[in-house]
């Protein structure tokens, strides 16, 4: 009895464990996905903003550059001139900066179709949909470093120069300074590294769980307890055999085989059993068990 105790007690500590961990992923599941929401407007803004890097008070001329875009300001003027288009490459200052333009663009694409994958979770089990969203914010984590590391191997561009003095130069801002937009990249690559690893950890222990569950059927489940006193049809031969019990097999009397059964006895259940009181019984005949017991 120990032993089916144990049994039991493991199989309630699997399920509360089972029960748990379900309610607390949904609700990290639903942070994730926040959380993948607000990396893809951040990585929108970071891409489309011309504040990577940037003039300062020691700097000779006035401007501020970004992936694709950049504002410089004109002898004679008050106002800044932007230049740059997406669709005109040429426009862009260095192939190092059209070179993070395209990587950065492509980790804008693989989160957002992340968020379209999102849409899967009503079609598909939580693990799969959680993989391949976990594999598209890889792709995105990977575009998203090797833009923000391609970045400054521009900076020595003759717009750059004009504006960050004669001293800038690969990895060397000069005068200049990076702006807010790429401090805000380079969170961003942590951001969706964490991301990626969540949605790997939240899908690998889903199949985990759904595959330990299924070794350890339990009872019913009432207002939250577990009622232990319910034994499934899996559990029954399991607790038949911990108990020890031998099979017994019923065999009818030797005159009842092949042969007709009074009609007294008809009027009996096989399995009743005589009394005392029955015998003294006027309305009860006498009968005889026509079922003897063996034990196995």
């Amino acid at each position: 009895m120990s032993v089916l105790g144990s049994k039991y007690e493991y199989s309630d500590a699997a399920h509360l464990y089972a029960t748990s961990y379900v309610r607390n992923s949904k609700a990290i599941g639903v942070l994730w996905g926040i959380f993948t929401i607000c990396f893809a407007i951040i990585n929108i803004v970071v891409f489309v903003q011309p504040q990577w890097l940037g003039d300062t008070v020691s700097s000779r001329g006035t401007g501020h550059f970004g992936l694709w875009r950049y504002c410089h300001l004109v002898q004679d003027q008050h106002e800044l001139l932007c230049t740059g288009r997406l669709d005109d490459f040429s426009t862009i200052p260095s192939a190092a900066f059209r070179a993070a333009t395209v990587f950065v663009g492509l980790s804008v694409i693989f989160v957002l179709l992340c968020i379209c994958c999102l849409l899967l979770f009503f079609f598909f089990q939580a693990s799969t949909v959680f993989h391949i969203c976990g594999w598209t914010q890889v792709l995105s984590a990977v575009c998203m470093v090797i833009g923000v590391l391609t970045f400054p191997a521009g900076w020595d561009a003759p717009e750059v120069r004009d504006v960050c003095g004669p001293n800038v130069r690969d990895f060397n801002a000069g005068d200049c300074s990076i702006r807010w937009s790429y401090i805000l990249a380079i969170i961003a690559c942590f951001d969706i590294t964490i991301l990626a690893s969540l949605s790997f950890v939240l899908g690998t222990r889903y199949v985990t769980l759904s595959t330990a569950e299924k070794g350890f059927p339990l009872g019913s489940i009432y207002k939250g307890e577990i009622n232990t006193g319910f034994v499934p049809d899996t559990h029954s031969t399991t607790s038949r055999k911990s108990m020890n019990l031998q099979p017994v097999m019923l065999m009818p009397q030797p005159g009842s085989l092949g042969g007709h059964v009074p009609a007294d006895n008809d009027r009996f259940s096989e399995y009743s059993n005589r009394t005392g009181r029955s015998k003294s019984s006027a309305y009860r005949a006498e009968y005889s068990s026509s079922m003897q017991n063996f034990q196995l």
